[in-house]
């Protein structure tokens, strides 16, 4: 039933399928290094999350 009852062409097909963008993902800074890190990740550098550490720093 829900069927298109003309083809799309292929410039209308083109022009709706331009928009599909990639985005850069949202980063924010570490509060402990101020590096810039994902939100509501670990902080790859120094491996704190919400104010204590997560994962001890090897060096």
């Amino acid at each position: 039933m829900a069927n298109p009852t003309n083809r799309a062409s292929r410039t209308r097909k083109r022009m709706r399928r331009a928009n599909w963008k990639a985005t850069a993902p949202q980063t924010g800074t570490c509060p402990q290094c101020h590096e810039p890190k994902l939100p509501h990740t670990v902080c790859g550098n120094c491996g704190h999350y919400k104010g204590r550490e997560v994962i001890a720093k090897v060096d």
